[in-house]
């Protein structure tokens, strides 16, 4: 792989290279609500290691880039404002932290990124800083962090509040949450503080650890971060806000951001918006890495590939379908009859959403009921779906990237770890035979593997103008 950071990264073959993650979450259900039941599922042990050492190991075969892990810290309960309906679906909930899963999966893979998802609205920076550090040591630096803002109030009651920030609110406010990260993770600690003389019986280089003396709106921390500079320091930063707020966000901070729009109209749309926030950030539009939310249903060929998705369907859970969907769409579904026509239900938002997912799905013009709205989210979630055996998979995937412009896809899962073993054995070998695909990794951090310059975050992102190291290096 040749790249550098102002052009999309090529493969050997001088083609443009698409980049894989797959998407997953610490519980049982994720995208697919029901297909827990279906007798391949794995999903259930999600709360054991070795479910997650074996997709770690599953993915590394595959050459993956990362693994990224969402996160939310309360259960959807906007369906019958009740949190029921989530728990006996198992719609993202019960749901296990997932930092902790780190560790054991670093240990059984080498080159394997984690991007995890964490919220800035209930953890003061000082002690998440230590966290990230402590998991960009122990990976050797294959760690990124999902900045979320939070978008469920039932976490915000569960911390102790009426409700969330405001929208914009939350996004100033984690702007400065971030400024905090960066000045420990960043400013705080010198390149050679540690200097481990034995000799003289000293560990660190106290003129070379600082204080921050950050003291803004929302958080005073005034002394020195207590982990000494990791590979990366800052680890890989991603972020997935579609709002004009949330994309000024990541123009400012973000190096990979994560879409879902189920049509390529709506995500080339989106990609725009990104890079040119981006450029608005006085950075290239493509130091950001974008991925596009995918599900692959896949097999020997397109008629096994067909089978499979006919299989999956009867095990979709509508119900559980329409909790995630109330959600994160803000709206209670449970008002509406399962076989209500969509075109009586009285909703702009689930009027446009239909529309949306009737494109997506080919079937324009065609009535929809709610069952059939809660059945098109139960394979893959709100992301588009791609049925076909690994040459058809691959051909959808190139053209997806090539009338898009984006730089991957997060590989949602219908089935687990199943959906992930498919693509390593049909898709990613047929990617390779168009040259869109790497044969190996590339050695080096998350960052470095991402852009090809180096481990650190470049000069013209927001958070360089906090490192020591390039003032030590100008001064």
């Amino acid at each position: 792989m040749t790249h550098t950071p102002s052009q999309p990264p090529t493969t050997p073959s001088g083609q443009r290279e698409i980049l894989f993650n797959a998407f997953d979450m610490n519980c049982v259900v994720h995208q697919s609500p029901g297909l827990w039941r279906h007798p391949e599922d794995r999903a259930r042990e999600y709360n054991t290691l070795k479910y997650w050492t074996d997709v770690a190991k599953t993915l590394e075969k595959g050459l993956f880039d990362g693994l990224f892990i969402a996160d939310v810290l309360g259960p959807y309960d906007v369906y019958a404002d009740s949190p029921d309906a989530a728990l006996s679906s198992g719609a993202q909930v019960p749901v296990n932290d997932p930092f902790l899963l780190v560790s054991a999966m670093a240990a059984v893979t080498e080159h394997l990124g984690f991007g995890l998802t964490a919220g800035t609205a209930y953890e003061h920076p000082y002690p998440f800083a230590r966290r990230l550090g402590t998991l960009d040591h122990l990976t050797g630096g294959r760690v990124g962090w999902n900045v979320v803002t939070g978008y469920l109030p039932s976490a915000a009651q569960n911390m102790g509040q009426d409700d969330q920030l405001e929208h914009d609110a939350r996004y100033d406010h984690a702007d400065e949450y971030m400024d905090v990260v960066y000045k420990l993770l960043e400013g705080s600690w010198e390149d050679d503080a540690v200097v481990a003389d034995k000799a003289a019986g000293v560990f660190t280089d106290t003129s070379k650890v600082h204080r921050i003396e950050h003291q803004g709106e929302h958080f005073k921390t005034p002394g020195i971060s207590v982990v000494e500079p990791s590979p990366q320091r800052t680890p890989v930063i991603y972020q997935a806000g579609a709002s004009t707020r949330g994309r000024a966000f990541a123009g400012k901070h973000a190096e990979a951001v994560f879409i879902n729009p189920p049509t390529k109209e709506l995500a080339e749309q989106s990609v725009q918006r990104i890079r040119q926030a981006a450029a608005d950030a006085g950075r290239d539009p493509y130091s950001v890495r974008i991925f596009a939310m995918q599900t692959v249903v896949t097999g020997a060929d397109d008629a096994a590939a067909q089978a499979k998705y006919d299989d999956l369907v009867q095990y979709i859970d509508p119900i559980g379908g329409l909790v995630l969907m109330s959600g994160w769409m803000g709206l209670d579904l449970s008002q509406f009859d399962l076989d209500q026509p969509i075109g009586d239900v009285e909703s702009n938002a689930i009027q446009s959403t239909v529309e949306t997912f009737q494109k997506a799905s080919g079937r324009e013009g065609e009535p929809w009921t709610v069952r059939q709205l809660a059945e098109w989210v139960g394979v893959g979630g709100f992301g588009p779906v791609i049925v076909g055996g690994g040459e058809s998979a691959a051909r959808q995937l190139v053209e997806w990237q090539e009338e898009t412009d984006v730089d991957g896809f997060n590989l949602a899962y219908h089935i687990t770890p199943g959906t992930f073993e498919d693509i390593v054995e049909h898709v990613v070998p047929e990617l390779q035979k168009l040259g869109r695909y790497k044969t190996e990794y590339t050695s080096g951090t998350m960052r470095h593997k991402l852009f090809g310059a180096g481990d650190h975050l470049p000069e013209t992102h927001h958070g360089a103008q906090f490192q020591l190291r390039r003032q030590a290096q100008n001064g």
